[in-house]
């Protein structure tokens, strides 16, 4: 019985479990999140020949099938995936100590909420009326993405609203840009 105690102790056990609930966090943010369908590989930002200047607002175009918005998804769930891997791989490397164990699996934890927590946002939003959003939450600023054809101040003030109650974020980290 010693014998198994010192192949199977309480670590491995709090490990296994942890990566089990970040493996059921990214599949539920995958499930929940709408259905991605033939997404052209195009730059969303293409055809801009005028000279921009750092901080003027710019709109996106969405023609199509909201292309800008799957196309964003995409690419969020894939870049989460990764750090998700990365994550596993040190994490089941077995040369850590426990600090750094603590340290990387409290990193998994926080991505696995972020990620909750952004397709949570995303679905009130779109409840209010919204035709589509993406947010971006990395633990101290939030980026909305919204469609719409005229951004009102009531409309980003609910957004706003929708954000904090889910999320502690500082009001001056938080900002919502419009597409049309």
């Amino acid at each position: 019985m010693k014998k198994l105690n010192l192949i199977i102790g309480k670590k491995q056990i709090i490990l296994a479990c942890l990566t089990l609930i970040l493996g059921i966090a990214v599949y539920m943010n995958y499930a929940l999140s709408s259905p991605v369908e033939d997404i052209a590989a195009k730059d969303v930002m293409a055809d801009t020949t005028e000279a921009a200047n750092y901080g003027d607002a710019a709109f996106v175009s969405s023609e199509g099938d909201n292309d800008y918005f799957a196309q964003v998804r995409l690419t969020r769930m894939t870049s989460r995936d990764e750090a998700v891997e990365t994550l596993s791989a040190i994490l089941n490397g077995g040369d850590l100590s426990d600090e750094e164990t603590a340290t990387y699996t409290n990193e998994a934890v926080t991505l696995s909420k972020l990620s909750e927590s952004e397709s949570k946002i995303e679905s009130l939003i779109m409840a209010q009326g919204f035709n589509d959003c993406v947010v971006y939450l990395n633990g101290s600023t939030a980026n909305i993405v919204v469609k719409s054809d005229g951004l009102e101040a009531e409309q980003a003030a609910q957004i706003k609203d929708i954000l904090l109650t889910e999320v502690t974020i500082p009001a001056e980290n938080i900002r919502i840009f419009e597409v049309k």
